[in-house]
Formats: C-alpha cells, structure tokens, sequence
C-alpha cells in the first residue's frame, strides 16, 4: 500500500540514452517503475515515457524507494532480447547502498532464500523450507562512524533482495521504511547496467552516481 503518494516532477524524465531499439533512464526516488492498480497511483516512470514513446515496453523494475537505471524497450524484438539477457544473467549491474553500523568484512556474499511475506506483502521474508534461491555478493567501499558505505551486486533479482539480505545482516539500508527505519529517502541507487544491444550486438554501459 502506497501512503500519500507524491512523485518527484523534475526532472519529469531523466533520459540517458536513446536509439530505436531501447530507452534508458535515471529513475528518481519515489517514482514507480510502472503504475499502481489504484487511480491515484498511475503516475509512473512507464506512463511518463509512454507519453513520449506509446510503444515503449518494460523489460526490469527498481522499488519506487530506489533510483538508478531502468532500460525500456522501444520494440516487441527489442523486449524479447533484453528479458532473455535479463533472465539468463549476461546482464551486469551493481548498486550503491549506505547502510546502518559498519560492517566488519571488506567484502563477502549473502546467500539467503526468499519468499513473500504474505500477511505483510509487498514485504519479503527468509524462508529455508520455500524461498526461492537468492544470492548478493557486497564489498565496503567506505566506512563512516555509524554507517557503511556498500557495491552491491545481486546475481538473482528476487524482489526486495537487498534490502531482506542486508536486514538479515543486521546493517539495514539506510531510509528503509519495511526492514530498516524510514528516516529520508531509501539510500540504495542502481548506478551501472551493462547489457548487449539488442540489434546491433554493441555492449552498452551505463552509470549514473549515487545521489547520496
């Protein structure tokens, strides 16, 4: 359930790159990658775009609390190929998250399974006798006194995972309304894709900083 939903309007669309093929942009925090069942929640990183492309198509989501990339399809054979990237892992991607306490190893991997949390949905919970294999792989790029500064590269993409995996590691993201506190924006930032083109065969990397 979604409470007071204000979206950011500026920039309306903050396009990174465009061809024929595909649309990539760098989705602000508290939009929704595509709209909500309810009237008032329609307002969407998918509707904004589709006022500029009709056909425009969805091939991934981020959590409305998160920013970062976001690529869109342009065409039918466009989408096919990106999901098949997606679902088969030749895609590459990493995020950027602030997390509560410092966290002790430089680096290591979380490899907890997730299922939905019914009861609480949209939240996700640990489960060993259900949840669908989940893994995330996270190395410390900074430490403050009170906080840590994580690359995190998921290879699954259950939803929710990072935030469920980093509760679990008792260093909460930062702003994490469902598994953390919820003081300010959800600090977790999708900052770099790389994918195949999908006509041309080219790879494409994209990286857009972390806002935080």
């Amino acid at each position: 359930m979604l409470l007071e939903y204000t979206p950011p309007m500026s920039p309306y669309l903050d396009i990174l790159y465009q061809d024929e093929a595909l649309v990539v942009f760098n989705k602000p925090s508290g939009l929704l990658t595509v709209p909500g069942k309810a009237p008032e929640h329609k307002d969407s990183l998918e509707y904004r775009a589709r006022l500029v492309w009709p056909g425009v198509r969805i091939v991934h989501r981020l959590d409305m609390a998160t920013s970062g990339i976001v690529v869109m399809a342009l065409t039918a054979n466009s989408q096919r190929e990106l999901n098949r990237q997606f679902q088969q892992r030749e895609t590459e991607k990493h995020y950027i998250a602030r997390v509560n306490g410092r966290v002790e190893a430089d680096s290591g991997s979380i490899n907890l399974p997730l299922i939905c949390d019914w009861p609480n949905r949209p939240k996700q919970k640990v489960c060993f006798e259900y949840g669908k294999p989940s893994l995330t792989h996270y190395q410390v790029l900074q430490r403050e006194e009170h906080y840590s500064r994580l690359k995190l590269t998921p290879v699954t993409g259950r939803s929710h995972q990072l935030r469920v995996h980093l509760q679990w590691l008792q260093h909460p993201i930062v702003g994490d309304k469902f598994y953390g506190d919820a003081k300010g924006r959800l600090q977790l930032h999708a900052e770099k894709l790389i994918l195949t083109h999908p006509t041309t065969g080219q790879r494409l990397h994209f990286i857009t900083k972390s806002p935080f």
